[in-house]
């Protein structure tokens, strides 16, 4: 084997590019070769963009303080203001609505209504669906008042004013108050009429879109008129306005309820929860003393002598004698409590309680019962009564010129004496002062210069001034009626204390009432007061009779076939309460039937008579016997049968 290496074996790479110089030359029709110097022109250097990283942390920075931003204001709205939220929330989806009370009736004593509701509407309106941009027009106001007006009733300006207020975020007004379902059910038609028109007339717009309704209800007075001094009214608002109406307003407007509900887009939302809802309570029934007939009697009487005399005023009450209960209390002229817009303002409220005015000669029965009570006369006892009588610093006289009369007691009472009057009472005390004290003490509990306990609004007291107070005069013009003020009820619970064998009974004019479970209340029982004992008052209803039964007495025009009647006449110098001075007369009767065994009272007044006869027996005498006749036969009371007691008027000397 040889020393030698072996030769190194060669392993093939990869080939080499050829040099220039070894390069294959150029042959016919070979590409020339690039002359020295002339290389490729130099590529263009790569543009170089910059870092996206200060970019990329400007945005995320942005999106980090938005993201930061939506997380503070959540902790705020989620947990900082979430009561807050919630409640303007729940403000915005719950919607509270007053469910109002039925009003209670009144009715007579037979359960006929005198005053009742019936179904009524409130026309509201959204003033801001009448905006131009709702409407797309301009006029959408004017054009709803002028279809709203004539229906309605109502100055169109005025309706302008509401559906364009100056509050532009206003959602609710009131167009009208109570209208009647007929009202609501005309402007419903149109409305739906003007939305018809709207889905196929695109230029058409339902400019009554945004009027709605509130169910309500109005109050009615069926019988118009009758006995409105005694119900009084309730205004367009639901406010009452004088009478029974204000006085038991508590028990009659019950209790309104509240619903609170779910709403979107104005709709209820039956699904949703948080409903809530307070019924209502109805109002009580009242039901009154009053027979709507006996007031229907009443009351067209003295409407239609007021009328004749052309009198100022005038008011009948008709009473019960045994229990106090009022079955009338007539006014004229009165008012349509359905309707005020055409009443007069001076004949609202209830005149027989408000008005006070001198009684006259009706007052004498009051003297009288004083002179019997104390035992200083009796029927029988002779009075001489001159044509003229010189007390204080007056000179007194009778409503007519005479000569010496020879009356007795009984027959001053007949005859309407002032004169007599003066001088019997005289004999109270031993002085005038003590007389004066003695009279004064029996008119206090005959209920003069007190409340009647009827508790009516407006009622008035009279004027009685303690007998210290009395002036001159007023010691003699007060037993016969001049210089003491009554009301009309003041003037009729004399005579049923009368009737009533001397005891005074509160008059009462409410029954009791009845509530929503159905259950009737009666009225509290009236106060008892005895005035005068039983012999003195049957000795007074036997005088009384003879001023209507005696063809001497004064009130003749008030007999009735077939009955006893006891009454008394009275004709008053007036005061005008405009000047405060006398002026006019002021005429009434009263008296009770049947005389021997009195169940009903009635009395009439007549204020300033300017036609025919001023006098009370001459114009409230037939008063008194038409009303009376009615209410005997109403009340089925039949005669006694008893002839009259005659007592001598006169005596010889």
């Amino acid at each position: 084997m040889s020393d030698r290496e072996p030769p190194r074996r060669r392993v093939p790479g990869p080939a080499r590019p050829a040099r220039p110089e070894a390069r294959r030359r150029p042959g016919p029709g070979a590409r020339p070769a690039r002359r020295p110097g002339a290389g490729r022109p130099a590529a263009p250097k790569p543009l170089r963009l910059g870092s996206p990283r200060p970019r990329l942390r400007l945005v995320g920075l942005a999106l980090t303080l938005v993201l930061l931003a939506f997380v503070v204001r959540l902790f705020q709205v989620q947990a900082v203001d979430a009561s807050t939220y919630a409640a303007k929330a729940e403000q915005n989806r719950y919607v509270g609505q007053v469910l109002a009370a039925d009003r209670g009736e009144i009715t007579d004593r037979s359960g006929v209504a005198l005053a009742t509701s019936e179904d009524a509407y409130d026309i509201t309106a959204d003033p801001t669906m009448f905006a131009p941009d709702m409407l797309k027009i301009g006029d959408g106001p004017e054009q709803a008042a002028a279809l709203l007006a004539p229906i309605l009733g109502q100055d169109q300006e005025t309706l302008v004013g509401k559906l364009r207020p100056k509050n532009k975020a206003l959602r609710y007004v009131k167009l009208a108050s109570r209208q009647t379902p007929q009202v609501w059910k005309q402007i419903k038609d149109l409305k739906s009429a003007l939305a018809k028109k709207e889905e196929t007339d695109k230029s058409a717009h339902n400019v009554l879109a945004g009027v709605f309704s509130v169910a309500t209800s109005k109050r009615v007075y069926p019988n118009g008129d009758l006995a409105a001094g005694i119900l009084g009214w309730v205004n367009g608002e639901g406010k009452p306005g004088g009478g029974i109406e204000l006085q038991l307003n508590k028990q009659l407007a019950g209790k309104d309820g509240k619903i609170r509900y779910a709403q979107s887009g104005g709709r209820l939302v039956p699904t949703a929860g948080g409903a809530t809802e307070t019924p209502a309570v109805p109002g009580s029934d009242v039901e009154l003393t009053i027979d709507r007939d006996i007031q229907w009697a009443a009351q067209k009487a003295i409407s239609d002598q007021v009328k004749e005399s052309a009198a100022d005023r005038g008011y009948v009450i008709v009473q019960d004698t045994r229990t106090g209960q009022i079955l009338a209390m007539a006014n004229s002229p009165g008012f349509d409590p359905n309707d005020l817009s055409d009443a007069d303002p001076a004949a609202l409220g209830n005149a027989a309680l408000q008005d006070a005015f001198e009684p006259g000669s009706t007052a004498k029965v009051m003297s009288m019962a004083a002179v019997l009570q104390e035992r200083v006369a009796t029927p029988m006892t002779h009075v001489v009564v001159p044509n003229r009588l010189h007390r204080g610093d007056r000179l007194f006289k009778d409503d007519v010129d005479h000569p010496t009369w020879y009356l007795t007691l009984n027959g001053v009472l007949a005859k309407s004496s002032n004169i007599g009057t003066i001088l019997a009472t005289g004999q109270l005390g031993k002085t005038q002062a003590q007389a004066n004290k003695v009279l004064y003490d029996y008119l206090r509990k005959f209920g003069l210069g007190s409340y009647t306990g009827l508790g009516f609004p407006g009622e008035t007291q009279g004027i009685l001034a303690p007998p210290d107070k009395w002036s001159t005069s007023q010691q003699y013009t007060i037993p016969f009626g001049q210089g003491v003020s009554i009301n009309a009820m003041q003037a009729a619970s004399v005579y049923s204390t009368i009737a009533n064998g001397g005891v005074r009974v509160e008059p009462t004019l409410v029954r009791g009432t009845t509530g929503p479970d159905g259950r009737f209340t009666p009225a509290p029982k009236p106060e008892k007061t005895r005035v005068v004992s039983a012999q003195t008052a049957k000795t007074l209803a036997r005088m009384l009779e003879s001023v209507v039964d005696d063809e001497e007495g004064t009130g003749t025009k008030a007999r009735i076939p077939g009955y006893r009647v006891a009454g008394k006449t009275g004709t008053a110098n007036r005061v005008d309460p405009a000047t405060g001075k006398y002026r006019g007369y002021t005429s009434s009767f009263a008296g009770f039937a049947p005389a021997d065994q009195p169940r009903i009272t009635v009395y009439c007044a007549i204020q300033n008579a300017t036609q025919g006869s001023y006098f009370g027996g001459q114009i409230c005498g037939p008063v008194y016997k038409q009303v009376m006749e009615f209410a005997l036969k109403s009340l089925q009371v039949p005669p006694t049968g008893a002839k009259p007691a005659k007592l001598p008027v006169t005596f010889q000397r």
